[in-house]
């Protein structure tokens, strides 16, 4: 029984951790400068992306996964060391 409490216990904790980084990962939203919107329409024209805030959300959406498996991944190794003291 413990096992799977452990393992929604994590799950929850990984959903937590991408919910916090949504919240404190964001850029400012002063909008972009002119050489920022050249930079991601030229990218998103490479990609073959029609709108570049798609390809701006998707970047952001995936470092915000990085920061959060990051975080766990500290935190289980941090939990793990603190057990075995």
């Amino acid at each position: 029984m413990a096992t799977p409490v452990r393992r929604v216990l994590k799950v929850l904790l990984f959903i937590g951790l991408f919910l916090l980084s949504f919240r404190f990962v964001r850029p400012y939203d002063d909008g972009w400068t002119e050489s920022e919107m050249r930079a991601w329409i030229h990218a998103s024209e490479v990609l073959g992306i029609r709108d570049p805030e798609n390809l701006y959300i998707g970047v952001w959406m995936s470092i915000e996964l990085i920061v959060a498996v990051l975080a766990y991944v500290v935190i289980m190794r941090l939990w793990r060391h603190y057990r075995t003291n």
